[in-house]
């Protein structure tokens, strides 16, 4: 049984890479539509020390966590509907970074490959600001299909 995660976030470049994705891999038994909440801080309510306090107090945190949860869901929805696959299943992943959480979940569910965009960003912005393709791609247990933007 072969398992696919198809990474989204509901932008038109993630549902371009995970239709080409798809496509390069061909049919699979179980496709799993990912979404990353990444605004998952918990600190925000229990302050990081020192004299400052938090931030925003539980029920301000609770509410910012289902908009982001609802953001991530929406965007599964629209990756769904453009790539009209029947039976595609739907997770939301929690935990912050996007890189980790998805491979943890891969090695969880026992992905046989991982299907992304990647806007692209290369030598100082991407060591600046990280890479999450990047860390997928050395950290995965399985095969990565990264797709950048299509030619026009």
């Amino acid at each position: 049984m072969s398992t696919i995660i198809v990474c989204t976030d509901g932008s038109d470049l993630s549902i371009d890479a995970a239709r080409r994705g798809i496509s390069i891999l061909g049919p699979s038994d179980r496709t799993i539509l990912v979404s990353v909440n990444t605004d998952h801080d918990p600190t925000l309510v229990t302050g990081a020390g020192g004299f400052a306090g938090p931030t925003m107090n539980q029920a301000e945190y609770d509410a910012a966590m289902a908009t982001a949860n609802a953001a991530a869901e929406s965007a599964i929805d629209q990756t769904a509907n453009a790539l009209g696959i029947e039976g595609v299943e739907r997770e939301v992943l929690g935990g912050g970074d996007a890189g980790p959480a998805v491979v943890a979940f891969a090695i969880e569910v026992g992905a046989d490959a991982i299907v992304m965009g990647s806007r692209g960003r290369g030598g100082l912005k991407r060591a600046v600001l990280g890479s999450v393709s990047d860390h997928i791609v050395r950290n995965a247990p399985c095969t990565v299909v990264i797709t950048g933007a299509a030619a026009d």
